[in-house]
């Protein structure tokens, strides 16, 4: 298998190209910081992406930036803290702020010579329109969880791309997934017939950082590369 028989990379945005490890870090060392909470960095995202996974199990609705508000207020009352709304929705208003990887805007500007691009992101519209401006605006299509009603790894957000991706003239067959979770990517990508490329973002690092682990599966990518670079490294080889 190799990287040139496909014709449409679907992305994952936070994680992936966008560092929302690094984002949220920030936000939360702000709230720890303001209560008097001595936590690192890898403490609170970890507490971080089990919350925020069950809020948007119970609220598959509910848009990004009221996931983060809510769960950063679901946090400060496992400790008995005060959460005022203020609080709150700066927090879910920092997605604004985050930055994109370093290598992410220069490996899409090549790779837009090859592919049809496409984000498929836990995410909501307003907020993506920030970081689709980090990136480049490149994308040929976005599929949000606003606009599918649920989040990733719901089935139904795998759907939704796909049917996106048909409208472009593109068969499943020809669509690469790629993707930082194996929890929201690459198990579910998989169950739903894609070929998936692993974009292993904390290789060599330890713990699981914001994203919960498969419960059940040996991820299995048919792709892995440490960084955006190099896979765009290997697509220059012919692998």
């Amino acid at each position: 298998m190799k990287l040139s028989q496909f014709s449409t990379l679907t992305f994952d945005c936070y994680g992936t190209l966008i560092d929302w490890e690094k984002g949220l870090a920030a936000g939360l060392q702000v709230w720890a910081r303001r209560h008097g909470l001595a936590l690192s960095d890898d403490a609170l995202i970890s507490e971080y992406g089990r919350v925020e996974h069950e809020v948007e199990t119970a609220q598959p609705g509910l848009l990004y930036s009221k996931v983060l508000a809510q769960t950063l207020k679901r946090m400060s009352a496992a400790r008995t803290l005060a959460c005022a709304d203020g609080e709150a929705e700066a927090f879910g208003d920092s997605i604004k702020d985050w930055p994109a990887f370093p290598d992410s805007r220069e490996a899409l500007a090549y790779l837009k010579n090859y592919y049809k691009l496409v984000i498929l992101s836990n995410v909501d519209r307003a907020s993506f329109a920030h970081s689709n401006e980090k990136l480049g605006r490149v994308f040929d299509a976005v599929v949000t969880a606003e606009d599918v009603g649920s989040y990733k790894p719901d089935p139904r957000n795998f759907e939704a791309v796909i049917a996106a991706v048909a409208t472009l003239g593109v068969p499943k067959d020809k669509i690469l997934h790629t993707a930082q979770s194996l929890f929201h990517d690459i198990v579910p990508g998989r169950k739903a017939g894609l070929v998936t490329c692993w974009i292993n973002r904390r290789a060599g690092l330890k713990g699981k950082g914001a994203t919960p682990n498969p419960e059940g599966e040996t991820p299995r990518p048919d792709f892995e590369f440490p960084t955006m670079a190099a896979l765009v490294e290997a697509h220059r080889q012919g692998r």
